[in-house]
């Protein structure tokens, strides 16, 4: 059964110059003296280092372990000693150095213990976190861990599988001589992820430019007795795009928002699924990629190349030409320069370019844009770059979201056509950034302010807590005071009836029943006031005490009994100790 094919708006065909790099195998590069391996590799976190300066590790041995579910393990290219785990430049348009980890190699290429593994007899969690210790990610550039892209949406069956061999990039040839040499692994690859998917079907999409390598895919499908459909798709530039194989393939359209899984499709890189294969058949993580080297050498050809290896002395293997000017990682359409050689090869590393004037003559000057159009017509994702490109210029970054920016994948067409030779997608890049910038700093100021808000209410919690308890202790203290007045009063109530009660012409015996009540008072307000600082007195100090206390009781003894004419009144103080 022939498969229905669709076809997608825009798209250029620039010329494709990938011959020279196919006539020759696949080669093993040499080993480096030196291999600097950067932690960060893919999408997502970096991994932590495992390995310090000094000891001694074999190939294939985790040095950076995985950090959280968006990453992936990086490890040992070779056996040797770990000299330092420093910063070092990266493959990166930036330029920044990132934490890699320097390996002096012994040359005696000492695997780790190797465990070949049945994905079907395990169970498919299991299987996922195994290709994410193997460092197994998407090699067709974006690094993106696959074990993340294994997990099918909840709610939606996968229908199609969908394989990418189509490598539309101009000088790019990695993916072709890898069909061509190792199909039958690349479909074994296929097959894990169809089972892990639970995949319906499987589409294998190659460009019709690469009849070698779509004949090799054939047969390793019949070989092996697969199901999977190889489908010859027309050379159209970027039909090597996710979103354009799948729907060149498939029919289907995914939106920016939304994950190609909940449509029921997704899709791998063929170099991805080679990976996963070795990963799980033979035990061996990602240490090495196929890496096209082209462009201005007299010996264009593509290599297997250890992951760190310095990439001048992969440019060494292809004898640059005397009139080579710079480097490009990646093709001329979606690639980078690179800025210093000693930046090593990386899982994103799928090609370098060297290049010359007369290979990639210098840019016309930058002239105003006509609105002619060609830019929008040849968009893949039906984009007005114009006034992207207007908004960008004039930093106007929320016009630039109302006309769905991030929706670009920067495959350079609009750049590629444009008549007055505007680099489009660098500005695209730069607004992009910016928002990212902005984004990044609201979220850090929203952060901050949260922090404070709760600061606050911390703040405010405490002093209505400190509030409460010293409004206990105060009521606990009144209470007490309370307690004193209530007990003396109880006394005197108790003797006020029988003065109360003697006749009223008998005023020396009233007189007395008060002078006692108030005395009786008296001796329970000093019961209820507890002495002070008691505690530590000698026997000599307590017994001066009770002989004050004695005269003190004698006094208002003899105070209380007439002498001569009666005191008009006698007044006991109210706290006898003042």
């Amino acid at each position: 059964m022939l498969q229905q094919l669709f076809s997608f708006k825009g798209g250029v065909k620039p010329q494709t110059r990938k011959a020279p790099s196919v006539q020759s195998s696949i080669g093993q590069a040499p080993m480096p003296v030196r291999l600097y391996v950067p932690l960060h590799q893919s999408l997502g976190g970096a991994p932590n280092p495992l390995v310090q300066a000094g000891e001694q590790v074999l190939k294939g041995q985790v040095i950076g372990a995985a950090d959280g579910w968006m990453s992936a393990a990086v490890h040992a290219p070779t056996s040797g000693t770990v000299l330092a785990v420093e910063q070092h430049v990266a493959a990166h348009p930036s330029g920044l150095p990132t934490l890699s980890v320097v390996i002096e190699p012994d040359g005696r290429e000492q695997w780790i213990a190797r465990t070949p593994l049945d994905h079907r007899s395990l169970a498919p969690e299991r299987v996922r976190e195994l290709l994410r210790d193997a460092g197994v990610v998407g090699l067709g550039g974006a690094v993106f861990p696959s074990h993340a892209k294994l997990t099918a949406a909840r709610t939606v069956l996968v229908e199609h599988l969908v394989i990418n061999g189509a490598e539309c990039e101009p000088f790019m040839t990695c993916d072709d001589l890898l069909m061509r040499e190792r199909a039958e692994e690349i479909v074994r690859g296929a097959a894990i992820f169809r089972d892990l998917l639970a995949a319906r079907r499987v589409l294998i999409g190659i460009e019709d430019n690469k009849p070698e390598a779509v004949a090799a895919m054939q047969l390793a499908v019949r070989r092996l007795g697969e199901d999977h459909e190889v489908v010859a798709v027309p050379t159209r530039y970027p039909a090597g795009g996710a979103k354009q194989l799948i729907r060149v393939l498939t029919g289907k359209e995914v939106p920016a928002s939304k994950r190609s899984t909940e449509l029921g499709v997704q899709c791998f890189n063929v170099a991805t699924a080679y990976t996963a294969y070795r990963a799980l058949a033979h035990g061996e993580p990602v240490i090495s990629r196929i890496v096209t080297l082209t462009g201005n050498v007299e010996q264009p050809r593509n290599w297997e190349v250890l992951l760190g290896t310095p990439m001048r002395d992969v440019v060494a293997l292809g004898k640059p030409k005397a009139d080579t000017s710079r480097y490009l990682m990646g093709g001329p359409m979606m690639g980078f320069e690179i800025g210093d050689l000693a930046a090593p090869v990386v899982k994103a590393t799928n090609c370098i370019i060297a290049g010359s004037p007369n290979l990639f003559p210098p840019n016309p000057p930058e002239m105003p844009c006509i609105r002619c159009g060609a830019c929008a017509d040849v968009c893949p994702h039906e984009l007005q770059p114009f006034e992207l490109y207007w908004f960008a210029r004039a930093r106007n970054f929320g016009k630039t979201q109302e006309y769905h920016i991030f929706d670009c994948i920067e495959c350079g067409c609009c750049s590629y056509v444009c008549p007055s030779h505007i680099p489009l997608v660098q500005y695209f890049r730069f607004a992009k950034s910016e928002i990212w910038s902005r984004e990044k700093e609201k979220q850090a100021a929203d952060a901050a302010k949260a922090r404070f808000e709760l600061r606050n209410a911390r703040a405010e919690r405490e002093q209505a807590e400190k509030a409460e308890r010293l409004a206990k202790a105060a009521a606990a203290r009144t209470s007490e005071k309370k307690v004193a007045p209530a007990q003396a009063e109880t006394v005197t109530s108790a003797a006020l009836p029988a003065a109360e009660a003697a006749p009223a012409t008998d005023a020396e015996a009233v007189r007395k029943a008060k002078i006692a009540a108030a005395m009786e008072r008296a001796r329970a307000q000093r019961a209820a006031v507890l002495p002070r600082n008691t505690e530590q007195l000698t026997a000599e100090q307590k017994q001066e005490i009770a002989a004050i206390e004695a005269r003190r009781l004698a006094l208002l003894t003899s105070a209380a009994q007439p002498a001569g004419s009666p005191p008009e009144a006698l007044t006991i103080p109210e706290h006898p100790t003042e």
